[in-house]
This record gives C-alpha cells, structure tokens and sequence, in this order.
C-alpha cells in the first residue's frame, strides 16, 4: 500500500470528517505545535499519515487525524465515541476564530519592533489554536509549575502511560502509543506513591487534586471570555496568574494571555526587544504598547529565531523519585 493510497483508505473509514478551509495561509504544524508537551507528548503523534491527536470529548474518548489538503484546506477524520463531538470542534481547535488582522493592520503593524514584523512577514500562516478542554490543558500545566521543562514532561509522560487509556484505534491505523490523557476522575483515582514516582511533588499533585474536584466546573470555563476565565481559575489555591495564562492560552487562544512569572520569559522578551534582561514588570511595560496582542508578539519573538544569551546559572533539574 503506497502512502497515498493508505490516508484515503483511513478517510473513507472515518467515523467523522470535515475538511476545513481557511481564509487566508494556513500552516498546521506552526498552529498545532504549540499544544505539544514535548516532542514525547503521547496524546499527539505527527507521521507520513498525517498528525494525530487523542483525548476525551463529552461523548468519550476520540482519535483525530488532520493533514492539510492541497489546496490549503485541512482535512479531518476522527474515530471513536467522541468523533462528532471532535469534529464539531475541528475549526476552533484549528484556531478559526483567530483573528490577525488588526495585528497585520499597517498603522499597528508600523509599531511592531522590526524582528517581530518580519517575523510575521515570513510566518503569515500561524493561527493561535483554541482546544476548549480546560483539564487536558490545566493538570500538565500544573506539573510544570516551579520545575524545569524535563521535569515536567519526565512526570507527564509516566503518568500519561501508567493512566491515560490507549486512543481509539482508527481501524488499527492509530500510531502505537497515542494514549488519552486521564479523565478527572481517573486523575483524582491516582495514588500518592505514583505521584512520588512521576517525580511529582506533593505541592504539585495537591494542586491537581483541588483543582479537579471541581472539574465540571473548570470545563464551563471554556465558553467564557479568556480574562474571566483565567480569573475564575485563579481562585484555586495554587493555580496563579503564570498557570492560567498558560492555559488560556491554549483553551482560548488567547492572543494577549502573557505567563507572568515564568522562569526564562521576561529575561528572553527583554533581550530580544532590548538586548538586556528585565523582569516581569518590565517585560509587561515592553509589551504595553501591544497590549490585546502581546501573545502574538511573543510568537512571533519565538519564530524569529532569536535566541537569549545565557545570563546565569539554568534551574536545576531534580529527581526525587529515588528518595
């Protein structure tokens, strides 16, 4: 079976598709990659047959495949319970309702910082993806909170293994491995002992815990404005103004949400736009002028390529997981 014979096969046995036209230059990878935890994220699978993504929708669980057509579109197939529900989604999760045209607008554009126009010159097919799913985006959020990136993803991958559920297998043409992320329930069903192997600290998994007892909750959160969103998620304890910008910024596609008090952000923007570090109060005064679009500027740093000058000693990874 030739490559292109077999994602035609996987089309016509699809329980849902859609194909999904954009209204201008759209780049899947650049939008999707974003909500990736990691090149070993095992909800997300990318391949010859297209990319692929597992996770649970109010239906039950569902496997999703999106490649992009060749005239610009995108097409979708999804198998399992939750396809219906997973395709009705597909243009918000593809990041339809992102709108960049009063950032592309020239007046505005003319104020951008020259790295950030042409960046946006070379990349004009970004779109901020939207998921809808508050918990999906929320508990890996929480794991990475105060530790460094490998940690983190060290954490999620074994939890994500050890109870997360194999994704719908698409008639056997599923990549091996793609796993849905554990429902609330199934979060709040976990042991503290695995926590401790995940090398997850009690502080961390606490907040797992608090914040999903309200799941239902959390996940009504999803059709709200982005800010009251991110500010309704702030009353856990624990869940602070870096945890929810994060989120949002994948549940919503928020293009302003700015992770205040990440460990590398403010001294990166500052670099970039300044040649010199800052904090966070002066990355938000750097950004001010963007403010509604400060996201966008930020992704946009990000494309450019620039890279911070190392400015002093990187957080050190621990594992506690021997202890």
């Amino acid at each position: 079976m030739t490559i292109a014979a077999a994602p035609a096969r996987l089309a016509a046995a699809a329980d849902a598709s859609v194909r999904w036209h954009p209204d201008g230059p759209y780049s899947l990878p650049q939008t999707l990659g974003v909500l990736l935890r990691g090149t070993g994220d095992p909800s997300f699978s990318s391949g010859p047959d297209g990319f692929w993504t597992a996770f649970t929708t109010p239906d039950g669980p569902v496997s999703l495949r999106l490649t992009s057509a060749a005239d610009g579109a995108v097409d979708a197939q999804a198998w399992g319970p939750g396809s219906g529900a997973a395709i009705a989604g597909v243009p918000r999760l593809l990041g339809a309702g992102d709108d960049w045209s009063a950032f592309d607008e020239p007046a505005f554009h003319a104020t951008l910082p020259r790295m950030v126009r042409e960046a946006r010159r070379r990349n004009p097919a970004v779109r901020l993806p939207s998921t809808g799913r508050i918990v999906d985006a929320l508990v890996p959020t929480i794991l990475e909170q105060k530790v460094t990136v490998i940690e983190a993803r060290r954490g999620y991958r074994y939890l994500m293994y050890r109870y997360g559920s194999a994704a719908p297998a698409a008639g056997g043409a599923a990549p091996a491995g793609l796993r849905v992320q554990p429902s609330a329930e199934q979060w709040l069903r976990i042991p503290s002992w695995e926590w401790h192997k995940a090398g997850v600290g009690p502080q961390r998994s606490a907040t797992v815990m608090r914040a999903l007892r309200s799941a239902v909750a959390l996940e009504r959160l999803a059709a709200l404005p982005s800010a009251e969103a991110a500010a309704k998620m702030q009353v856990i304890p624990g869940v602070g103004v870096w945890t929810a910008a994060e989120v949002v910024q994948r549940t919503h596609g928020c293009p302003d949400s700015i992770a205040v008090g990440d460990y590398h952000l403010a001294a990166y923007v500052g670099a970039a736009l300044t040649g010199r570090r800052t904090d966070d109060a002066g990355m938000l005064a750097l950004l001010e002028p963007w403010k509604g679009h400060r996201q966008r500027v930020v992704r946009m740093i990000g494309l450019s390529g620039f890279r911070k000058p190392t400015f002093g000693p990187r957080m050190t990874i621990q594992d506690h997981r021997g202890h």
